[in-house]
């Protein structure tokens, strides 16, 4: 288990977040920023947390919303809408990637889901400290994504049915990371949004299914390649 901390962002505000360490202490032990749904920062997000910490990882949950929670769809979205991603990148990604180095991790990667899937390539392109990232379905729009700033390794999910984050712009997004010479792995699976959520299921919404099986695929994929480049 976990426990809430505050750490700065590089502007010096304060940001409270979820911090899941390895048993016995995580000094020395290479940390990963988690990003959150577009829910917030609730159990569900802390729980992959944990399973990173139970993986050998330091992992930080910052809480983008500032303590608020969307229950229902309606709720994610306007907290959704409300968030400054640029913002939230360059400085609450920034500043939590920061902190893990500063607590003794010599690499810190970065993954989120669904919106933090978006956040996460948007760190990769704002954030220099960030050493790896994972994309869970999520991305911003293309125009956003500078390529040529990308300098970590990166890996992807996503959906072939994925309503929210249609599969066809991912190829548009492949070709741009391929002519800036990025190094990425993206992988496809035969599954709705939200693939990975193993609450998905819950929340009433017909574009949201959990696929046990190919959440296990791909975590054991997220897990070699945050192994390779950020424990070595």
């Amino acid at each position: 288990m976990g426990s809430t901390i505050r750490f700065k962002r590089p502007d010096g505000k304060d940001v409270d977040g979820y911090l899941a360490e390895p048993a016995g202490g995580g000094t020395n032990a290479p940390g990963i920023v988690v990003i959150q749904e577009w829910w917030g920062l609730n159990d569900q997000i802390r729980g992959v947390a944990d399973r990173l910490a139970a993986a050998g990882y330091r992992a930080l949950v910052p809480d983008l919303y500032r303590g608020k929670l969307g229950l229902k769809a309606e709720e994610a979205q306007h907290l959704m809408d409300g968030l400054d991603f640029a913002d939230a990148a360059s400085q609450d990604i920034a500043g939590a990637v920061a902190h893990l180095k500063s607590g003794g991790s010599a690499k810190v990667g970065v993954t989120g889901f669904c919106m933090g899937g978006a956040l996460t390539l948007l760190s990769a392109v704002l954030v220099p400290g960030m050493d790896a990232g994972v994309v869970w379905y999520g991305y911003p729009p293309l125009e956003y994504i500078d390529a040529s700033k990308i300098k970590a390794p990166l890996m992807a999910h996503f959906a072939l049915e994925d309503e929210a984050f249609p599969i066809a712009k991912v190829d548009a997004l492949e070709k741009k990371l391929r002519d800036a010479g990025t190094q990425f792995e993206f992988h496809r699976y035969p599954a709705k949004h939200a693939f990975a959520n193993e609450e998905a299921d819950s929340k009433g919404l017909a574009m949201l299914k959990y696929d046990a099986a190919l959440a296990e695929h791909a975590w054991n994929r997220t897990m070699a390649f945050f192994d390779t480049h950020l424990k070595h």
